[in-house]
């Protein structure tokens, strides 16, 4: 792996680190700056609705064309987590995934030194396309989960909005990790998360991913789960396999084997990620946007079915009032830096 890379540095250093960098690798909010959807498309009608369906929970589609039945909310706050941008109201989710995130956040405190989770986007409450920000997270199995710890304290709605993105790479250099930021703990966190069977994917920056295969002495079983990814560098997505049963939902193809730190991970070294599109002779096309229509046909019947009574009766496990007034965070086992505060197109 080591000569690839090795190899793939020699050969990018012909190009501008700038200029790759800005075709991709900007994290956070501004990678969600898009245009206003139109009246009547999927962006529009999805991210009208501000309640989720009643009955059972089912994925309808794929990642990053589908929608959502029957969707929960992760509680705004827990003992080891703090949901953020709660304006966006995209903390919706199928119950498998809401649990995923809670047990995460459980099981990294205790044995990982990760004080708690940041959560990020989950889903919109029927699931569907977003006016901005994801061409997946459409059908509840996809979630943004921050590479910054959650503070000792409970934040505030504005702070939630306002706290700036964290990015674990190296402003001056191409891919590469900022070892002032990057702690041992970062590491646990994503092979804590990788290690649940139901988690098929985990995208991160390929930076990150090189890291990792460089340094991970653990078991490296799943490692393989981490797959490179543009953006990619402030947060981290896990996405789920389409739960048994899940009749209408449509999954990809297993990761392949081996921890995926040899050619997969080189590519992204060297120059074809950030080659620019060769010129083409036709005149440019604006793309159609989507409409609820160009969704499975199930959807369309999801958009008009009656909403649950409200954001609160559909809050997962415990109402989220008494999530809320939970107080006794689970011991960590260690200090993690960033303590006090100062996610593309992901279909590998």
């Amino acid at each position: 792996m080591i000569s690839l890379l090795d190899r793939a540095f020699r050969t990018i250093g012909k190009f501008s680190f700038a200029t790759m960098i800005g075709m991709g690798l900007v994290a956070g909010d501004t990678l969600a700056q898009q245009a206003t959807p139109s009246p009547g498309s999927a962006k529009a009608v999805f991210g009208a609705v501000t309640l989720p369906t009643q009955g059972s929970p089912q994925s309808i589609g794929f990642y990053a064309k589908g929608c959502l039945a029957g969707a929960v909310a992760l509680p705004a706050d827990g003992p080891t987590w703090q949901a953020m941008r709660l304006s966006r109201n995209r903390r919706w989710g199928r119950p498998e995934m809401i649990g995923l995130l809670e047990r995460l956040s459980r099981d990294a405190a205790r044995n990982d030194g990760w004080p708690g989770l940041l959560v990020g986007d989950i889903s919109q409450p029927r699931g569907g396309p977003m006016v901005n920000g994801h061409a997946s997270h459409q059908i509840g199995l996809d979630a943004d989960v921050w590479l910054t710890p959650m503070p000792r304290r409970k934040m505030t709605a504005d702070e939630r909005e306002a706290l700036p993105f964290t990015s674990m790479l190296a402003k001056d250099k191409f891919l590469t990790i900022n070892d002032k930021v990057w702690t041992p703990a970062h590491a646990r966190l994503l092979m804590r998360a990788a290690s649940y069977p139901e988690v098929e994917r985990i995208f991160v920056n390929p930076a990150i991913k090189k890291k990792m295969c460089e340094t991970w002495t653990g078991d490296r079983t799943n490692l393989g789960k981490l797959r490179p990814e543009y953006g990619h560098d402030s947060h981290f997505h896990i996405r789920l396999s389409c739960p048994t049963g899940s009749v209408g939902c449509t999954g990809q193809a297993p990761v392949a084997a081996g921890d995926g730190c040899d050619k997969p991970l080189a590519w992204w070294f060297g120059p074809e990620p950030w080659a620019k599109p060769k010129p083409s002779t036709k005149p440019p096309v604006k793309p159609r946007e989507v409409m609820v229509s160009d969704l499975p046909k199930a959807c369309q019947a999801i958009v008009a079915a009656p909403s649950v009574a409200s954001a609160r009766a559909a809050t997962f496990g415990a109402k989220a009032a008494d999530a809320e007034a939970e107080t006794d965070a689970l011991p960590v086992s260690g200090p993690v830096s960033g303590d006090t505060p100062p996610g593309q197109i992901p279909q590998q």
